[in-house]
């Protein structure tokens, strides 16, 4: 079992079965290493759909769905975090599926949950450099692969997340809710 599924934000660098994971995205993986050899401090673009999709979150709400897949959940795929968005890399079809999820569950209507921008089939994104270098590029890895089948969350799984997420994230006031039909007497002019 992958130690990307153990524990939260673990390696900060690609251990090699990682880069070789993400590398068999591509048509020609030997040449994504290769490049990664030359350059282990370099960004790389990589075909989504295949190997993994990602779903993309705004950071601060990214990183409650983290929260809550490690809290109360799973755990996640690995994560990484590119230009102020949370990248969570999710199993192949999730890009297509939680949209609709997301819909069905109806949380996008009311903004409860910010949108989540889902890459799969014919899209590709910018991942983190292979080494811990890059954060001056604005891009690192929270939690980086460290194996060549990394467990990886469905729509589903993060639809769950998601809608924790957005729970979570609402204030809870000491107060109850005031009752629309209900008098209210003013006692700061007592006599």
């Amino acid at each position: 079992m992958s130690s990307s599924r153990n524990a939260p934000f673990s390696p900060a660098s690609l251990t090699a079965d990682g880069a070789a994971w993400l590398a068999s995205a591509e048509p020609y993986p030997r040449s994504t290493r290769a490049l990664w050899d030359e350059r282990p401090e370099a960004p790389v673009v990589l075909a989504c759909g295949s190997v993994f999709d990602i779903v993309s979150a705004p950071a601060i709400f990214g990183r409650r769905m983290v929260d809550q897949l490690w809290e109360e959940g799973p755990g996640s795929g690995p994560v990484a975090m590119f230009r102020g968005r949370m990248l969570l890399f999710a199993a192949p079809g999730t890009a297509q599926r939680l949209p609709s999820l997301l819909r069905w569950e109806e949380f996008g209507r009311a903004g409860d949950v910010p949108p989540l921008l889902c890459h799969g089939t014919g899209d590709a994104v910018t991942v983190p450099a292979r080494s811990g270098t890059a954060a001056r590029s604005g891009s690192r890895w929270l939690v980086a692969p460290d194996t060549r089948s990394p467990w990886l969350p469905g729509p589903e799984v993060l639809l769950w997340a998601a809608v924790r997420a957005a729970r979570a994230a609402v204030r809870i006031s000491i107060f109850p809710h005031a009752d629309q039909d209900a008098k209210v007497y003013d006692v700061s002019r007592r006599r």
